[in-house]
């Protein structure tokens, strides 16, 4: 007999950008990572809520992690490249050299983080002018969108900046231009950061309105006139010069990308649910969010037909999944409130000692403390008396409120270890109440949402995403590959090399189910009751601040 002989494995490269580093995935045709690397990058924080990188150490990272994760593979084997980003905004000149986006000239500090806040005050006013384009962000623009940030330029920074600008990106933008020497950008990017419709492209009536007129001279050269849907091939792939800086064959196709949230929903929201005795099994995709839980997260849902979400980003035609409309919510800081809770207490230094000798994470050693003093009680309950509002970087969905602060009620003179683990859990289930607030919003206005799909950093923790399903009283999933982002990345790159037909017959094959965690039913009153009281606090706040600003 004679044995047929296999086709080769087909691989994509995904590259994906966060906040802090830099991670490049191998990953085959059936959604397997073969290899993975990630490189720190450096952010610069000049002043408060100012949050600045530079687009050369990025590309640099992602050189370094590509060129590690394609070593010793048959080069022939690879057939895309896709790449995904924090939605940060870059600025170079006319001959594509970095530009300062500060007052101290730095040139090499040429990007204005996601998460930097600002333009408060421009945001405010482009706010103020209620113009149409506003009802497809929520009715209110968000300090972290791209409007604002260029206002901000254009008022502070006119002659170093804004009058020698040749080109503002979005960072996923700029990485395919990069990888390819062609400007167009990615439907997700304009669409969700920067006003543009898939109905009817740019508005020339808010930019006038909002004093940036200058855009719409030049036909919106410097901020994108040829726009691609996510995953379709642009220019004719990689350049001469980034094959070289990326260790790959010149030519291999290159797609246009995706911020990272909408890699990361990618990645999971497709997945095939048979056998899991799940609610969305034989349900349509848009009874399902994706949620993508990093340093922020964010809450990816889509419909068939345009529902408008008060205080929920979109609806956003094709700008994750073609076809669909796309709500997204979000909460501006998560795994970083985490962090900065757990590291500022008094008694962290004592968590990180016991940790290290245990040969355990911080996170892994603070979830077996709960479960030590927890006693007979369930370990969400060990709450009873201690509520946050985790707020401590503003609002960003459903309230829409970036003066909002971080509350803590119900703190003691006790400094150990057990109220460190306190603390911290109160913490994860603030962030879970917050997502339930944002999942109510989105049901309230016609979504109909029975199933969490949760990547990103923080569904590594069981506690968190225990706690997400509890609070919310749905199953979460957990996607087979961690690494949902860099999944979805190279799901991109797999659509631009024409191996897939279409970016759904690519997330059905290459998105995989890994666990699911369900609601525990029986703890539903408790979880009631601190959602009210959840709720009860950010009415306190605003009371509170009525009051002190009141003559």
């Amino acid at each position: 007999m004679h044995s047929k002989k296999q086709d080769p494995v087909k691989y994509y490269v995904g590259i994906d950008v966060g906040s802090a580093s830099v991670r490049a995935a191998l990953v085959d045709e059936f959604g397997t990572v073969v290899a993975h690397a990630d490189q720190p990058i450096q952010i610069w924080e000049p002043q408060a809520d100012h949050y600045e990188q530079s687009s050369a150490d990025i590309w640099a990272a992602c050189c370094s992690v590509t060129k590690e994760v394609v070593c010793g593979v048959d080069a022939s084997q690879i057939r895309g490249v896709g790449f995904d980003a924090t939605c940060s905004l870059v600025v170079v000149d006319k001959q594509f050299q970095p530009l300062a986006v500060n007052c101290e000239g730095q040139n090499h500090r040429n990007v204005i983080m996601w998460m930097d806040h600002r333009a408060v005050s421009q945001v405010e006013r482009i706010n103020a002018t209620q113009h149409r384009v506003l009802s497809y962000v929520g009715g209110v623009m968000s300090v972290e969108m791209q409007p604002p940030k260029l206002l901000w330029i254009k008022e502070n920074l006119k002659e170093s900046c804004w009058e020698k600008a040749g080109y503002f990106f979005d960072l996923p933008d700029f990485l395919s231009w990069k990888a390819t020497g062609v400007t167009a950008r990615s439907l997700c990017t304009v669409v969700c950061k920067w006003t543009y419709t898939s109905e009817g492209g740019w508005d020339d009536s808010f930019w006038k309105m909002i004093g940036l007129e200058d855009l719409v001279k030049d036909k919106y050269e410097k901020i994108g006139n040829h726009i691609l849907s996510p995953g379709e091939s642009v220019g004719k792939g990689l350049t001469p010069e980034a094959a070289k800086d990326l260790g790959l064959p010149e030519g291999i196709a290159v797609a246009a990308s995706l911020i990272d949230a909408h890699a990361g929903g990618l990645g999971v929201i497709g997945a095939d649910v048979k056998g899991h005795n799940l609610p969305c099994e034989n349900q349509p995709i848009t009874s399902r969010v994706a949620m993508i839980c990093g340093t922020s997260s964010c809450h990816m849902g889509v419909s068939e037909t345009p529902i408008f979400v008060p205080g929920v980003w979109g609806p956003y035609f094709s700008a994750m999944v073609p076809g669909l409309w796309l709500n997204e919510g979000g909460q501006s800081a998560t795994g970083k409130l985490i962090d900065h809770v757990v590291r500022g207490h008094v008694a962290f230094p004592e968590l990180q000692s016991k940790a290290a000798t245990s040969a355990h994470s911080i996170y892994t050693y603070l979830n077996s403390h709960l479960d030590l003093i927890k006693k007979s009680l369930p370990v969400g309950f060990l709450t009873v008396d201690l509520h946050v509002w985790p707020d401590f970087h503003g609002n960003r969905s459903p309230l829409t409120d970036l003066t909002l602060k971080g509350m803590v009620v119900g703190l003691t003179l006790s400094r150990g270890l057990d109220e460190l683990a306190l603390i911290y859990l109160a913490t994860i289930q603030a962030i879970a109440l917050g997502t339930r607030h944002i999942l109510e919003t989105m049901q309230a206005a016609g979504h109909h949402i029975n199933t969490l799909f949760l990547c990103g950093g923080l569904s590594k923790n069981p506690l968190f995403v225990q706690m997400h399903a509890d609070i919310t009283g749905k199953p979460v999933v957990l996607s087979k590959e961690v690494e949902s982002v860099l999944v979805g990345a190279a799901i991109l790159g797999a659509c631009a090399s024409g191996d897939f037909a279409s970016i759904q017959e690519a997330m059905a094959k290459m998105g995989k189910i890994g666990r699911v965690v369900q609601p525990n039913h029986e703890h539903k009153r408790f979880y009631d009751k601190k959602y009210e009281v959840f709720l009860k606090l950010v009415e306190h706040q605003r009371e509170y601040r009525s009051i002190m600003n009141s003559t």
